[in-house]
């Protein structure tokens, strides 16, 4: 399966149907980024499985999810069925042998593998507005909500930090626009209505801590085999945007993590994008050329990222173009866009004389498809027609006994079962408004117990202002007027948190390309 710095994909045919050649991904171009394309039913998973036991073989750490539960059986050792054996020798392929690969299983919901979250401030404004389908205004809420928890040192870690802070935006709207950009009660409200969406659909699982660190998807074996993550994405494919958005922050935590390290010999990582199309569905124009700037610059990290989804026309053209191996599984032609993808798959490909390529993406057989890969200096090699390689490990789901036994000897087994609730926005603000209103209780009531008191024109914002009370109001004392002009209720408000977290804060927040926050 590996040979000389290369991946076996499986073997290519004559026109005579008799065996042409062995077609390889070579492994020094396995980071220029890929596409596994074709209808229900053609074999896309079982190629996604025969490219992750290629690599995970080289030594190189594999990501994927597995949107149908039937990829799990990449953890347990192959079995033998006459079909399989039946492609191997089609194929020329012996010996064919068996094989059980590492894999580390990860799931949002915690049940079919180790917990997997991040961090609101992590995710970032872009992604989550994208996750909550906001509007423009609803976006610039959210951006401003960011930058207010920068400033202010707010720690946003889980949903109800998110919506400790909106409370808070909204409750002082006026006093915010004036240094922020006009804040609208009712776009914070409708934001809070997506944020019950989301916790309805299960997303508050996915926000808090522990984070996951990139580290442990690029793990390696002590036989310097790739540790393969497979992603539990039954249940989170009910929740297409979360999928999507989930993927989207990985890879924006990969190009930020990340360091430069040019052309490898192999990538230090593999990153298999099922279902990509949910990524693109409805996205704005700026998610997308984002996406695409990711996409082309971390190759440069060592990352390569394959795409894998029914329809070529579901990928951008600007993100194509940047996908240099192509493994293009039947398609039917039974509608116009169907014909148009057919067309748009043919002319992706550099041409073989020996067949119509725009023919023979309709006529392919299970788990047969067209491939070409980079070669030489980077040209994509000419199209083939070729038979799939059986795959060494299981072809089929593991048992729930098999996913917890598994689970149990996983590296990282006890990392991130259990929830941490540390001190964050919530928290802070909860306090400071219980006791700002402690501080105007006892203001009320000394005013009260001296009614000639005037009590100025001192004012007070919950949770940030002077909160400690004068005993006895000072007589007013006139004062020669000066060019100084009190600073805002706004600024005296950042200004009190930044000095209650300066410690704890350390440094200026800088965000990233797809705005999350470096860490």
């Amino acid at each position: 399966m590996l040979q000389d710095g290369k991946l076996y994909i499986g073997t290519s045919r004559k026109p005579d149907d008799t065996n042409n050649k062995p077609e390889y991904l070579e492994l020094k171009f396995g980071n220029r980024h890929g596409l596994v394309t074709g209808a229900t039913g053609t074999g896309k998973t079982v190629t996604l499985q025969i490219l992750a036991e290629g690599f995970s073989n080289a030594g190189v750490p594999v990501f994927c999810a597995d949107v149908k539960g039937d990829l799990s059986g990449i953890g347990a050792i192959g079995e033998a069925k006459d079909f399989l054996q039946k492609r191997a020798d089609q194929i020329g392929l012996a010996p064919y042998e068996f094989q059980q690969f590492p894999v580390i299983f990860w799931d949002l919901y915690g049940e079919k593998g180790h917990r997997v979250r991040t961090t609101i401030s992590e995710m970032g404004p872009l992604l989550l507005s994208r996750l909550m389908n906001a509007t423009d205004a609803q976006e610039g809420v959210i951006n401003i909500a960011f930058k207010i928890a920068d400033q202010g040192g707010l720690p946003l870690l889980d949903l109800k930090d998110f919506q400790a802070l909106l409370n808070y935006m909204g409750e002082n709207a006026s006093t915010l626009s004036s240094q922020f950009g006009f804040i609208s009660k009712a776009s914070v409200g409708s934001i809070q209505r997506e944020l019950l969406i989301l916790e309805q659909q299960g997303a508050e699982q996915f926000f808090g801590e522990p984070a996951l660190k990139i580290s442990d998807i690029m793990r390696t074996t002590n036989d310097g085999r790739g540790a393969i993550s497979v992603l539990a994405a039954d249940k989170l494919m009910m929740n297409p945007r979360l999928y999507g958005t989930f993927l989207l922050w990985m890879l924006s935590e990969l190009f930020e993590v990340l360091p430069e390290v040019g052309d490898p010999d192999k990538p230090k990582l593999v990153f298999f994008f099922d279902e990509a199309h949910l990524l693109f569905n409805d996205a704005p124009k700026v998610l997308t050329e984002r996406v695409e700037q990711v996409v082309r610059l971390i190759r440069s990290k060592g990352v390569g990222v394959y795409f894998v989804t029914q329809n070529p026309l579901d990928v951008p053209e600007t993100v194509l173009a940047q996908l240099g191996n192509r493994v293009q599984h039947a398609l039917r032609a039974y509608t116009p866009r169907e014909q148009k993808a057919v067309k748009t798959a043919a002319d992706t490909f550099r041409p073989n004389p020996d067949f119509n390529c725009a023919e023979v993406i309709t006529q392919l057989g299970t788990g047969e498809a067209l491939v070409s890969t980079l070669e030489g200096k980077g040209a994509p090699s000419m199209v083939e027609r070729t038979l799939v390689r059986p795959p060494a490990s299981r072809l089929g789901p593991v048992t729930e006994a098999e996913r917890r036994e598994i689970m149990n000897v996983s590296p990282v087994a006890g990392l991130y079962d259990e929830d941490f609730d540390r001190e964050s926005a919530y928290e802070i603000l909860t306090a400071r408004a219980k006791k700002a209103a402690e501080a105007a209780q006892k203001q009320a009531e000394a005013q009260e117990a001296s009614p000639q008191s005037s009590g100025g024109s001192r004012w007070t914002l919950p949770g940030f202002g002077d909160d400690e009370p004068a005993a006895q109001p000072a007589p007013k004392q006139p004062k020669a007027r000066s060019g100084y002009q009190r600073e805002t209720v706004a600024e005296a408000a950042m200004k009190s948190v930044a000095r209650t977290v300066a410690s704890s804060l350390g440094r200026a927040l800088v965000r990233g390309i797809l705005g999350s926050l470096r860490r």
